[in-house]
């Protein structure tokens, strides 16, 4: 499986993304800049974390109007595959590819710890390698991750199974309705997320919880 990663001034999680990628599938990801257009022939592209564009106007706001994200658009359209991660989320909701919003954290400081999130919809691209109901570990660290829709967009990714993964109880670090950390558009193709994943794939990191994502993702058997 070939995968890529989108690269914007200002993130800073793309070096570990590609290190994910890499370690878990074996190869090496292509690496896509803001202004190209052309992407090549892959089966996951991948928007990592960190503060593009400074997070100026809103989180994600400038980069979702970078050239590169038409072009994303259009693959995602195709049914490729397209996974944000934090800032990633973010720039996905305000591409339009993502319904919904995301808010400054409830408490209004920046947080950075590990929480737990309980796999809600084992069913899909991106969560195949766990179990429904799944409880896993995984890293937080944002300011802005406070998921919010509407009544009416909320019963409707509800209904559908687009809430892939919620906080576990007791552990919603930012305010987020229903407890929601991770969805998916209609179609099931792409996925936005505000923890990291890609922080725990193996025993380095003092665990590998997150890497049944990639490993579902990329379409490899986890290890």
């Amino acid at each position: 499986m070939k995968s890529a990663v989108v690269q914007l001034p200002g993130l800073n999680r793309d070096r570990d993304m590609i290190a994910a990628l890499t370690k878990i599938s074996g190869n090496a990801p292509v690496t896509i800049w803001q202004t190209e257009t052309d992407i090549p022939d892959v089966d996951l592209i991948v928007i990592p974390g960190g503060f593009s564009y400074g997070d100026y106007l809103r989180c994600g706001a400038i980069a979702a109007r970078m050239p590169v994200m038409q072009a994303i658009k259009a693959k995602a359209e195709a049914g490729v595959k397209v996974l944000g991660v934090c800032n990633g989320f973010q720039i996905l909701v305000e591409a339009g590819l993502l319904p919904g919003a995301l808010m400054r954290n409830a408490s209004l400081k920046f947080v950075c710890k590990e929480i737990k999130l309980e796999v809600v919809n084992a069913n899909t691209d991106f969560s195949r390698a766990y179990e429904q109901g799944q409880i896993i570990r995984c890293p937080v660290a944002h300011h802005d991750g406070n998921y919010f829709a509407d009544a009416e967009t909320l019963k409707t990714i509800e209904d559908n199974g687009q809430v892939v993964f919620r906080y576990a109880a007791g552990t919603n670090p930012n305010g987020s309705v229903n407890d929601i950390a991770g969805i998916v558009n209609a179609r099931g193709n792409v996925l936005g997320m505000m923890p990291h994943p890609e922080n725990l794939i193996e025993a380095a990191h003092g665990g590998s919880d997150g890497r049944g994502l990639f490993a579902s993702a990329l379409d490899v058997i986890a290890a």
